[in-house]
């Protein structure tokens, strides 16, 4: 059962806008880590050291910004241009993690924007492709019992 394509009302927006970044980098920042400790997400570090990243959930107004170094992913902010920039709405972050539509169909569709360095996208893509997300498959056959 595909995720119906919805997007937040506009008011979410607002208020995400005026939210703290802090709460949303620290939870994003702590789960990749989580993730690499575990094995489940398999980033070859050497590859984010120093970069920054943006990720932007346009319907909700967040906008998360986090660095990284040689071994892990960083609670830091930053100013300026961020080295890579990936956006979407947040139906759109939930179907990729899903499994439901990949980045590609997504980029292809207009749906999700990368901007920023060509290679670090690539490879942010193609690591967004190979992530094992471990409650997508609960996930799927708890829909399957509701079908």
């Amino acid at each position: 059962m595909p995720l119906p394509d919805l997007t937040l009302p506009q008011w979410c927006a607002r208020i995400g806008r005026r939210l703290p970044g802090l709460p949303p980098r620290f939870a994003l920042v702590k789960t990749l880590n989580l993730m690499l400790k575990r094995g489940l997400l398999p980033a070859d570090m050497s590859l984010f050291a120093g970069r920054t990243f943006e990720i932007d959930v346009l319907d909700a107004g967040i906008a998360v910004r986090f660095t990284a170094d040689g071994e892990r992913f960083l609670d830091q902010a930053f100013q300026g241009e961020p080295d890579l920039r990936l956006a979407a709405n947040s139906a759109d972050f939930l179907r990729m993690m899903l499994r439901e539509e990949d980045p590609d169909t997504l980029f292809f569709k207009r749906k999700l924007q990368i901007e920023g360095d060509t290679e670090l996208g690539l490879i942010a893509k193609n690591l967004l492709d190979s992530v094992e997300w471990p409650f997508a498959e609960r996930l799927a056959q708890w829909q399957q019992m509701f079908e």
